[in-house]
């Protein structure tokens, strides 16, 4: 590993440059206007991966945005691995708060501060150079490769589910590795061996056919917004517990020896509530915030809609009211069947003055997977070489809707090695990626598939 070390130090400069000129790529999915931007994007990735080695690469077309796939398969009796990331990115509203052009990437204070920097391009860029580092030292690679790369992940990954299970011996494998999760803190590499899924909806409230003078009609025809208000007051009670009916049934519950574990983690409460702005944390009682967003399933509003917000007055009884609700879970939930208990529960509780409108945005199962297989266990030795310290496991309370498809229908189960950090402003202003886990990441992973072959 050594030559391969000394190679990715004198190449530094290089790789960053080239990740700067990935990052420019507004590669917005959720946003028509940016579909351009998105196929240019994945079609400069196709260049780029050719360009250093990979084969058969090429875009394959889905319903929405192109996947990207690369491959080199030369080493017989060896296992084959399969490398997800996505190349899409989030919208970067509200512009305002941006230091920078979100793309036109500045590197300040040893990061990169740029849409997408950490989520995902920086860490699906890792596995590139990785890639690149040992074909350019050794000339060959000493196992098997495969390079998923999505359009829109961002957008609900809507395609990527059908992508895989109608090209099953393509994308066959040992195991499935994907780099978009975080560290629990600078300095502390981790490993991610559980993700909470997602239930996505959105919920309409429609009262009379126009919005009206609330003077002459206050009294007499019920407020869509209140309405709207009521029902989302009534999905948890004052402990913070959800009060859907069943929703928590079969909830797998943490191991004496996991809470031991999240116990001994340096994680301090006053600093987390200083560094998000609030006076303390709010959630389900009994339970510790880590165990709250590691492995309790959640329920949020994400945005709320209805009537006049503009300046000044407007004295309306507003037609309709909208939200979008967010529920995380947890490992033995389903994402359609707590999709399905929230809509009975909303059309049981809400008023015959109103008409309801509910729409499933769409959904993923949660993952978890053992850490004492070879390919954690190996992972656990390339972190600790890459960069000096002990990694520790830790659960994610985000999703990877996909993980659960590698896990069904290819039958590998993902192994989550982030480089991430929880300061990297994911899905905000002023995203960013530390250099120091960009090139150490790119030493990590590289040492990785180095120890495969073992």
């Amino acid at each position: 590993m050594l030559k391969i070390y000394e190679y990715l130090d004198k190449h530094n400069e290089e790789h960053l440059q080239q990740l700067i000129e990935f990052l420019k790529f507004p590669s917005i999915s959720s946003k028509s206007e940016h579909n351009n931007d998105v196929r240019n994007c994945a079609n400069w990735l196709v260049e780029h991966i050719r360009s250093i080695g990979g084969e058969n690469v090429r875009l394959y077309e889905t319903g929405g945005h192109p996947v990207v796939y690369a491959d080199f398969l030369h080493s017989d009796n060896a296992p084959t691995i399969l490398v997800y990331g996505h190349y899409d990115v989030q919208p970067v509203e509200p512009f305002e708060l941006w230091n920078n052009n979100p793309f036109e990437p500045i590197v300040k204070d040893n990061k990169i501060f740029a849409r997408g920097a950490s989520d995902d391009k920086g860490q699906l860029f890792i596995h590139i150079k990785a890639f690149e580092s040992i074909l350019k030292v050794t000339g060959s690679l000493p196992i098997n490769i495969k390079f998923l790369f999505e359009g829109e992940e961002e957008a609900g990954s809507n395609h990527l589910d059908d992508f895989i299970k109608n090209n099953t011996e393509l994308l066959r494998c040992d195991s499935v590795v994907i780099s978009d999760t975080e560290w629990f803190d600078f300095g502390l590499p981790s490993i991610c061996y559980a993700l909470r899924g997602i239930a996505f909806v959105e919920v309409k409230v429609k009262g009379p056919n126009r919005d009206l003078h609330s003077g002459s009609y206050g009294g007499t025809v019920d407020n869509p917004a209140e309405v709207l208000a009521n029902i989302i007051s009534r999905l948890k009670d004052k402990y913070g517990r959800i009060t859907i009916p069943r929703f928590y049934d079969g909830v797998l519950e943490l191991t004496q020896e996991e809470k031991d574990e999240f116990a001994r983690l340096p994680f301090n409460e006053k600093k987390y509530c200083e560094s998000l702005g609030i006076r303390q944390t709010f959630g389900e009682i009994g339970f510790s915030t880590l165990e709250r967003v590691w492995a309790r399933p959640t329920l949020e509003v994400n945005g709320i809609y209805g009537g006049y917000t503009g300046e000044g007055a407007k004295t309306i009884i507003p037609a309709e009211a909208s939200a979008k609700i967010s529920m995380r879970l947890v490992p033995k939930q389903n994402a359609e069947e707590i999709t399905k208990l929230f809509v009975d529960y909303i059309r049981e509780i809400a008023p015959p003055t109103v008409a309801l409108e509910v729409k499933a945005l769409h959904g993923g199962n949660p993952v978890i997977t053992p850490i004492d297989t070879i390919w954690m266990q190996k992972a656990k030795v390339a972190l600790k070489d890459a960069f000096g310290k002990e990694p520790v496991f830790i659960r994610e309370g985000g999703s990877i809707p996909i993980c659960e498809t590698f896990q069904n229908v290819l039958g590998a189960s993902p192994v989550l090695i982030g480089f991430g950090l929880p300061t990297d402003n994911t899905h905000s202003p002023n995203e960013n990626f530390s250099l120091e886990n960009f090139f150490g990441g790119i030493k990590a992973i590289a040492n990785y598939y180095m120890l495969l072959k073992e």
